[in-house]
């Protein structure tokens, strides 16, 4: 993967109770508002392993400045070659591709097996300047709102939604369409995720079930070889150590965490992290007995007993559930239960900021 430092980023990150894509839109927002030609990228399918999700947002402008992220630095340089070269998305959208060849996957370092699809919009004048100044004030009040953009001709509509939904894209992934054939719908605003620490079967069910409850759901797991027979379309994979990955991405009062690989090796190194994060629920699976021998292993990880005490194990409401399936709909009974608990405590919290 390419990691060198480009002269030009500008560097991202999603602070706890904030949004990326807010920092992303105000920055485009900025640059047309000074009259700078400008594009956004959104990433709106992923297929492998993926550094960064379906939705990720990057945008650019002809000075060479990027701010966001598509793919964690594997394409970020090439795709700004491309367009200031002006040999794309030059006066409507376009559909870009990366890794549909193996010589182009290790020329840019993308993950073995990943592909990204692109959708590339330019901004070279003022005439959506409303509209972006309008899906900001929505996302400073912290609402969400829903885009559509016509892919063929750049048009876009905005509507106000109560709650995120994911992103859609309709029409087939080529670079060739007419006007309403091809479009992209995406909901920017507050958005709950949910990282699965091991990828069997009850992951497989869990991830499916929260992805229609509209979690983006992460799954992480450093045995690749069982990470490649995944069968979840439209989910974050990530093939490393889970203590990396929630270190990295589940840090906020938005996350939860569970580990589900009944091996310590595996599942401790994760909690050991995620104890000491602001994520909203911690859970792991197992007997009682499995999960007092682990409150054990994990005080001898120097975690304080407040720390430990934020574990929920055995995780899930005690429904008798037995099937990997059974054992999905208890965890997210629990998780739907204390989310909402969570939704009224932020709501509450807002209610009280002075205007």
């Amino acid at each position: 993967m390419y990691t060198g430092v480009h002269p030009f980023i500008v560097t991202v990150c999603a602070m706890p109770m904030e949004n990326a894509d807010q920092q992303v839109l105000k920055q485009l927002t900025n640059w047309v508002s000074d009259g700078q030609a400008s594009w956004l990228c959104t990433v709106v399918k992923t297929w492998g392993s993926s550094p960064r999700p379906i939705g990720s947002l990057l945008c650019c402008n002809s000075q060479g400045h990027l701010a966001g992220s598509l793919s964690g630095g594997c394409i970020e340089e090439d795709l700004l070659d491309k367009l200031q070269d002006g040999t794309m998305a030059r006066d409507t959208p376009e559909v870009l591709v990366y890794g549909v060849t193996q010589a182009e996957t290790e020329k840019l370092g993308l993950p073995c097996g990943g592909q990204l699809h692109v959708v590339v919009e330019p901004f070279p004048d003022k005439r959506h300047l409303p509209v972006l100044e309008q899906v900001l004030s929505r996302l400073e009040a912290r609402n969400c709102i829903e885009r559509t953009v016509d892919i063929a001709t750049g048009d876009m509509t905005v509507e106000n939604r109560q709650r995120f939904q994911h992103l859609r894209f309709n029409g087939e992934f080529s670079n060739t369409s007419v006007a309403g054939e091809k479009s992209m719908t995406q909901t920017y605003g507050p958005r709950y995720q949910l990282v699965l620490i091991g990828c069997g079967q009850v992951s497989q069910y869990l991830a499916e079930m929260a992805k229609a409850l509209d979690y983006h759901v992460i799954v992480c797991d450093p045995r690749e070889h069982l990470m490649e027979q995944w069968p979840v379309e439209g989910i974050q994979l990530i093939t490393g150590m889970p203590d990396d990955v929630v270190r990295a991405q589940a840090n906020d009062q938005f996350s939860a965490i569970i580990a589900l690989t009944h091996d310590p090796r595996i599942d401790d190194m994760g909690l050991m992290e995620a104890l000491t994060t602001q994520a909203y629920f911690i859970g792991a699976m197992g007997s009682r007995k499995t999960s007092e021998n682990r409150r054990k292993r994990l005080k001898q990880l120097d975690l304080t007993d407040a720390q430990i005490n934020r574990l929920h194990a055995p995780v899930g409401l005690p429904i008798g559930s037995k099937t990997p399936a059974e054992i999905a709909i208890a965890i997210l009974a629990q998780l739907t239960a204390l989310r909402s608990e969570k939704i009224e405590s932020l709501t509450a919290d807002y209610r009280k900021v002075p205007a």
